[in-house]
């Protein structure tokens, strides 16, 4: 059983009665669910993963107001309930707010991911937020939330980036990809460093997963996890196989060419999309030029301004 089943299973016999029995006065104020980091929270968990950070449990989220009326008690009546479900243990809790289980407030989830208290508040804060922090934001499951206050949080931060911001993020995704792939890793064969080639197929490949994922309306998770969910996307979810192909074998003259054609294969329908989608209008496959045309969509001086490297971090 995969830990947002296991969550949910262990908030329904046990969170759901305590809640109930012990602060029914404040029921329709608590927010229940699993979200932040941790590969279970992404719905990525299987045994191996079961190693660290995994245990029975569930988030209750809190507003500062709600936590300072009765959010210790609401800990000390958590931290009753039974230490083992399902022969699985309780995950840890502690009184910071920063464990993965237990109690804690709406501000203490989203500041360690977002830097604010709840959504990115800027669009220079949008643009450096790394993506794989917004993903574990909003992540997960939410069992409940009747006040919905934790939830539009999470529906702002899904949503919300600005037009501006994204159009930011695909022209640096954009050049680094024909840097990287359409450049330098065949220069770097040339050179007989194959080193340096596999740390250019990886730039591509991680620049390329982002675009994917923005293109798509998501946030790249952790770099670990982004190839496996990538399979899950509607637009070039195959983009997954091809890059594993490219970061994986050796550099044999035939496995050199296999790569290089799935550099070109991946640019050549990364343009195809931008021309198709009203987004560049250039006719060549390099992606270079496509990334500036992109850039000079933006409408926001500052952000188009900035340096055409300049995407945030992934």
């Amino acid at each position: 059983m995969q830990g947002i089943e296991l969550s949910r299973r262990y908030y329904e016999e046990y969170g759901i009665p305590m809640i109930r029995e012990q602060f029914g006065e404040f029921e329709g104020r608590i927010a229940v669910g699993l979200a932040g980091p941790g590969s279970d929270c992404f719905g990525f968990d299987d045994e191996i993963s079961r190693d660290h950070d995994f245990g029975a449990g569930f988030c209750i989220w809190l507003t500062d107001e709600d936590n300072e009326l009765f959010g210790f008690r609401l800990a000390r009546a958590y931290g009753r309930l039974p230490k083992i479900f399902m022969d699985t243990e309780k995950g840890k809790t502690n009184s910071y707010g920063t464990a993965r289980y237990g109690v804690k407030t709406i501000s203490d989830f989203y500041m360690p991911l977002t830097g604010s208290k709840g959504a990115p508040e800027s669009p220079l804060q949008w643009l450096y937020t790394p993506e794989s922090s917004l993903a574990a934001a909003i992540n997960g499951c939410v069992f409940r939330d009747d006040s919905g206050k934790f939830s539009e949080i999470r529906n702002t931060i899904a949503n919300g980036m600005p037009e501006d911001i994204k159009l930011k993020k695909l022209a640096a995704r954009l050049i680094f990809m024909a840097q990287s792939g359409q450049y330098n890793f065949s220069r770097c064969i040339a050179h007989g460093e194959t080193g340096a080639a596999a740390l250019a197929a990886a730039e591509f490949a991680k620049n390329s997963a982002s675009f994917v994922y923005l293109i798509n309306g998501k946030f790249a998770p952790f770099y670990k996890w982004a190839l496996r969910g990538m399979k899950n996307l509607e637009i070039f979810p195959d983009f997954s196989q091809k890059l594993s192909v490219l970061l994986t074998g050796g550099f044999t003259p035939d496995e050199i060419t296999i790569k290089q054609n799935i550099i070109e294969n991946i640019c050549s329908l990364t343009a195809d999309y931008l021309r198709n989608s009203g987004l560049a209008q250039s006719g060549s496959d390099f992606l270079e030029p496509l990334a500036y045309q992109v850039q000079n969509k933006i409408r926001n001086p500052e952000i188009r301004s900035l340096h055409i490297m300049e995407g945030g971090s992934l």
